[in-house]
């Protein structure tokens, strides 16, 4: 009882997606052969608009192919819009190579003029994101009318049961419609959900019921039970899922192999960042480390002389801090605080000075304060600018840490944390996605989410998503104050 909403919405972002391509070139055509706006100076080809529109038809198919590898029909990539966006860009610059590679092999010109492509690829990215939204509110429209909807029943009585209940409950955001929980009521909690005791109950309460899938969250002691919904589910066509208690062990990177040839095995990685992705990342800091230096050398040599001259300290701060396997080095920046507070954490330099109370306003406001009095004036400006952590760059040449990664800590800060070890398998990073997140506005614990979030889903886009949001912060003025 597989259900056939997902393919059909598939099938339509397909045409979708084809009918945008389509319009963006024929307006790209018409705009340039019609109306010239001055912006290409080269005359009219020979080519004309039945033979470009042809040729185009002809690469379309490839065009969706490429959507298709890209995992734009996915439905893991529906809601994530800024990642959906992204892989149109990608895909639609891959098409538009394909044109220009086809209109160079050819013995004549296929474009009536140059811009044409660079038209159409403009436009058919715009008209890709608008027609993709406008689905994705259709869809949401018609769940709400319970059109579509997977309809699935939740077993076993655990938090974990009630999580899923919490999240799928919801039927026009999620796409589900639970028809009933095999638990107690700790699984249903204040949700209108029905409630079974048993999965034979269940299933004599919905016979004839349309059922699509099934997901259990706890094993019974009786296997015959495991047993009897698993058949159930193959022999109905249900889908089957099962979501395991400890779910912290399934969210780094999963791989199932045959153990000395026969044995399927389940091998649970606490990141996925590992084999070709550290080589890459590795070189990305080496070269983008290099580059930075060179562009930095002359504002360094300002800040170092200003600093000299001001008489607040050595001009730069060294501090123990933790990086990949829990390994200690000495993180470089420009000094920006005063000296006798090197080596303390913020609640035991404010016992110092004698006000421990600023200690629970600094945690509470995200690890900031307005007029922090262990800061120096100087030091009040780099951290405004952040240009304190210029020096930082010789510790991403040196491999201490990367550019993009979990918040480098002091080892007293991270001691407590019981999650330090997964945070701890890859490098610490000049920025991260808790530095990109609104810093100043969220707890430690959330900022340690937000690092173990990045651990566990690294990818290459992820880290170029976070470094652009980093040059927007620092640009903007909305970096460490």
């Amino acid at each position: 009882m597989k259900n056939n909403a997902s393919l059909v919405y598939n099938a339509c972002l397909m045409v979708g997606d084809f009918l945008a391509l389509v319009a963006a070139f024929v307006l790209a055509y018409v705009l340039r052969v019609k109306f010239d706006f001055g912006l290409d100076h080269a005359p009219i080809g020979p080519s004309s608009g039945r033979t470009f529109i042809g040729v185009f038809l002809l690469v379309l198919p490839f065009w969706i192919l490429i959507f298709a590898l890209l995992g734009l029909y996915n439905s893991n990539i529906y809601e994530k819009r800024f990642k959906e966006a992204g892989r149109l860009l990608m895909g639609s610059f891959i098409g538009l190579m394909l044109v220009i590679f086809l209109n160079f092999m050819s013995d004549k010109p296929l474009f009536p003029a140059r811009l044409v492509p660079i038209y159409g690829f403009a436009f058919g990215f715009i008209l890709l994101v608008i027609f993709r939204n406008l689905a994705r509110f259709i869809k949401g429209q018609l769940f709400g009318f319970d059109r579509g909807l997977t309809r699935v029943v939740l077993v076993g009585n655990t938090q974990m049961t009630r999580e899923l209940v919490g999240a799928l409950v919801h039927s026009r955001r999620s796409g589900y419609k639970v028809v009933g929980v095999v638990g107690g009521k700790i699984a249903v909690d204040n949700y209108k959900v029905p409630l079974y005791h048993t999965f034979d109950e269940f299933l004599e309460a919905n016979k004839g019921a349309n059922l699509h899938g099934i997901i259990q969250t706890e094993l019974y002691a009786d296997e015959s039970k495991n047993a009897k919904i698993l058949t159930f589910a193959q022999q109905h066509h249900v889908g089957y899922r099962f979501v395991p208690g400890n779910t912290e062990l399934f969210v780094g990177n999963i791989e199932v192999e045959l153990f000395r040839g026969s044995i399927p095995v389940i091998t649970v990685r606490q990141t996925t960042l590992f084999g070709w992705g550290r080589i890459v990342k590795r070189a990305s800091d080496l070269v983008l480390a290099s580059l930075l230096l060179l562009l930095a050398a002359v504002p360094m040599l300002v800040i170092v002389i200003i600093q000299l001259l001001s008489g607040t300290g050595s001009v730069f701060f060294r501090q123990e801090r933790l990086t990949r396997f829990d390994q200690k080095f000495k993180v470089f920046k420009f000094r920006s605080q005063y000296q006798k507070y090197d080596g303390t954490t913020p609640e035991q330099a404010f016992e110092m000075m004698g006000r421990p109370e600023l200690s629970k306003t600094y945690r509470e406001n995200g690890d900031y304060m307005k007029d922090d009095p262990r800061i120096t004036p100087l030091g009040r400006f780099l951290r405004a600018t952040s240009l304190d952590e210029l020096p930082q760059l010789f510790n991403v040449l040196r491999g201490d840490i990367s550019f993009v990664g979990p918040r480098a800590l002091i080892p007293q800060e991270l001691a407590a944390y019981s999650k330090r070890h997964t945070i701890l398998s890859v490098k610490s990073g000049l920025t991260g996605l808790a530095q990109v997140s609104g810093r100043r506005n969220i707890s430690f614990d959330e900022r340690r989410q937000l690092d173990l979030y990045y651990v566990q889903h690294w990818s290459l886009w992820l880290d170029i998503v976070i470094l652009l949001k980093t040059v927007r912060a620092v640009l903007f003025g909305s970096g460490a104050k």
